[in-house]
C-alpha cells in the first residue's frame, strides 16, 4: 500500500496569527497518518497463504524449468514436450535463454526467429508482431524463443521481461494450452531470469541437474530463490529434480532427499541418447527405446505437487560429495602483504596525526 503525498491544498493556511487553523490541520493530519499506520500494521500482520501441497488446479499448468547451462534442459524439454503432445496434450514450449537454443533439438537443429529480434525488426519497419511471426509447430508442439540482446549489447534478464510483455500483448493469458513449459537459465540472481518465481508466473518449478557439484549448486540456488519468495508470500514451489546424464553415483538423489523434493526422472548417461541428441533426433517418441522413460516423466511433471524446499548451506552441499572430490581437506591460508608483493614487505609507520586527549 502506498501513502499518498500531501497535496498543496492539504497544507495548513494561516488565519490571523495562523495558530488555530494550523492546529486544526495538524490534528487532521495526525488522524490521517494514524489511520494509514493502522492499515499498514493490519496488512503486515496478515499471514501469507499456506504452502500449497496438492495438485496444481489451474486449467493451464505453467512450469518453469531451471538448471545450469549445458546440463540438458533443452534436451529434456524437447523430448518431454514432444511426448506430451503425442499423448494428446496441448503444449507450448518457450525458450527463455538469450542463447535461443531451447527449440533447436525440437526443430532438427534449425533456429526459429526470436520474439526480441522480430519485435525490433517489425518496429523499425512500422509493423506489428503477429503470433505467426514468432510461434512455430512440430507434430503438435507449439514452440517459440524469447531471445535476448547480442553479446555485450544489453541485459539478458531485461530482455526476458520485455519478451513476456510482448507475449501478454499477443494474448498469452488467453491461450488455451494444457501445459506451458518455460526453459530458464539457472542464474536466478538476476531478476529477469527469476521472473516466474518472483511474480508467481508459474505454479511450479522443476530443476535439472546431475551428479556433479556445479549443477547441484545451481539447483540449490533455485531452491533458495523459491524459499525466499515463499517467505514474502509467494506460492511457487519445486515439483522435483530431473537427473540428467545419471552415472549412478547418487549425489543428485541425495541432494533431492536433503532439500525435500522428489526425483522425477533419472535419464541415464547412455551413448545412444548422446549420439541421437547430437544429431538433433527426438528420443522421446512413442514406441521407441526411451519412450517409457519420457512417458513416466510426463506423468510425474503433470501430477507432482509444488513443494517448499529446504535449501542447503554450502557446507551441507559439499557433504554430499567425497572429501577428495571437492577439496574439503584444503586449508585456507591467509595471504600477507609480502606474499602479494612477491618479496619482503617493510611496514612503514603511518603519517596520520593522532591527537591525544581529544
Amino acid at each position: 500500500m502506498s501513502i499518498a503525498p500531501l497535496d498543496h491544498q492539504d497544507a495548513p493556511t494561516p488565519n490571523g496569527n495562523g495558530t488555530a487553523s494550523s492546529s486544526a490541520a495538524d490534528d487532521a493530519g495526525l488522524v490521517q497518518l494514524k489511520q494509514q499506520r493502522d492499515m499498514l500494521l493490519e496488512e503486515a500482520s496478515q499471514e501469507p497463504d499456506p504452502v500449497h501441497t496438492g495438485e496444481a488446479k489451474k486449467e493451464t499448468q505453467i512450469i518453469a524449468i531451471y538448471g545450469k547451462g549445458g546440463i540438458g534442459k533443452s534436451f529434456t524439454l524437447a523430448n518431454l514436450s514432444y511426448m506430451m503432445a503425442q499423448q494428446g496434450k496441448r503444449v507450448l514450449l518457450i525458450g527463455c535463454d538469450p542463447k535461443s537454443d531451447t527449440t533447436s533439438l525440437l526443430f532438427g537443429g534449425r533456429s526459429c526467429p526470436t520474439i526480441i529480434a522480430t519485435s525490433s525488426e517489425k518496429r523499425l519497419a512500422g509493423d506489428e508482431v503477429t503470433i505467426s511471426d514468432v510461434c512455430f509447430l512440430r507434430d503438435g508442439v507449439f514452440a517459440m524463443e524469447l531471445g535476448g540482446p547480442e553479446v555485450g549489447r544489453g541485459c539478458g534478464g531485461r530482455g526476458i521481461i520485455h519478451g513476456f510483455e510482448l507475449l501478454e500483448k499477443l494474448g498469452f493469458h488467453e491461450w488455451g494450452f494444457d501445459y506451458v513449459l518455460l526453459d530458464f537459465l539457472g542464474d536466478v540472481v538476476c531478476g529477469g531470469f527469476g521472473l516466474p518465481i518472483a511474480r508467481d508466473m508459474c505454479q511450479k518449478v522443476i530443476v535439472v541437474g546431475s551428479n556433479d557439484l556445479q549443477s547441484l549448486y545451481v539447483a540449490n540456488n533455485v531452491c533458495s530463490a523459491v524459499e525466499y519468495f515463499r517467505k514474502l508470500g509467494g506460492n511457487v514451489g519445486v515439483a522435483g529434480l530431473v537427473v540428467n546424464k545419471d552415472d549412478g553415483t547418487g549425489e543428485a538423489a541425495a541432494f533431492a532427499e536433503a532439500v525435500g523434493i522428489p526425483v522425477l526422472s533419472a535419464i541415464p548417461q547412455h551413448e545412444d541418447i548422446r549420439r541421437k541428441s547430437a544429431n538433433y533426433e527426438i528420443v522421446g517418441r512413442p514406441g521407441g527405446q526411451w519412450a517409457p522413460m519420457f512417458e513416466e516423466l510426463a506423468m510425474q511433471v503433470a501430477t507432482a505437487p509444488p513443494l517448499r524446499p529446504t535449501p542447503l548451506s554450502h557446507d551441507q552441499l559439499l557433504d554430499l560429495f567425497k572429501g577428495d572430490a571437492v577439496g574439503r581437506d584444503v586449508v585456507l591460508t591467509p595471504a600477507t602483504q609480502a606474499d602479494m608483493r612477491g618479496g619482503v614487505f617493510v611496514e612503514h609507520k603511518t603519517l596520520e596525526v593522532v591527537y591525544d586527549g581529544v
